[in-house]
């Protein structure tokens, strides 16, 4: 597949056909492959940080504007807290994955060997690279950049804010599970490493939950606590606790 057919599968998953597609190239570029261009050439020296930056910005617009919209009900202290929820690199990572951001995004070699398409903190800030493409392009088009972004920003908010149970806001998974497996007599919760990936420097780690030996949530991160997490959160998801 060509790259202009890589590209358009990926605009078919967002819902939106960029004018420009240098923008979309550019969110896609890490810094790491950019660094790895030995060229005089200044475009070379581009990365999504900058991208970055404005994505964050209207994000954080798009998101406060739909919770005080949609969640007329909710005090200012609870809106906070859903919208911190829903835009931390946690979030962004999800809806990053929800497209297979990963597969798209050009990475360094030295990143990409060590399983920089899942990680994280590149997922996040590629997602909001993404937000200032469709910003910007949309604009340049003579559309309306907010409502565009808003178009493909929130059904992602909206489907993370449903899973939250009864409105509560939680990101210590552990602590949530912790809690529902003592409401149960008998019932014994351990976190066990099952693999360790990549140099010491970048490391991943491979956890899985087992409550009383069977496995009821696996998670994957940069250090033990991350992968536990994570593995704590898609347990309670399996509980349809989020």
């Amino acid at each position: 597949m060509s790259h202009s057919e890589e590209y358009g599968v990926l605009e078919t998953r967002l819902g939106y056909g960029f004018e420009n597609r240098d923008r979309l190239v550019l969110a896609l570029t890490h810094s790491s492959f950019s660094n790895e261009l030995q060229s005089g050439d200044p475009k070379h020296t581009l990365c999504n940080e900058r991208l970055e930056f404005l994505g964050d910005s209207v994000l954080q617009l798009i998101s406060g504007e739909y919770l005080f919209t949609d969640f007329s009900e909710r005090p200012e202290g609870e809106l906070t807290k859903l919208r911190a929820f829903a835009v931390c690199e946690d979030a962004l990572c999800d809806y990053a994955r929800e497209i297979g951001l990963g597969a798209f995004l050009r990475l360094g070699k030295g990143e990409d060997a060590t399983n920089g398409r899942e990680r994280k903190s590149i997922l996040a800030d590629a997602f909001e690279a993404l937000i200032a493409a469709i910003y910007l392009d949309a604009g340049e088009r003579g559309l309306d950049p907010l409502a565009t972004v808003r178009a493909f920003v929130v059904p992602f908010l909206g489907k993370r804010i449903s899973m939250t149970k009864r409105g509560t806001v939680t990101s210590d998974y552990k602590t949530a599970l912790q809690q529902i497996v003592q409401s149960v007599d008998g019932e014994r919760l351990e976190y066990v490493t099952v693999a360790e990936k990549g140099p010491d420097h970048r490391k991943i780690f491979e956890v899985e939950a087992r409550l009383t030996g069977n496995v009821i949530g696996k998670g994957r991160g940069s250090s033990r606590r991350e992968a536990e997490q994570a593995a704590a959160k898609e347990a309670l998801k399996l509980f349809g606790e989020i």
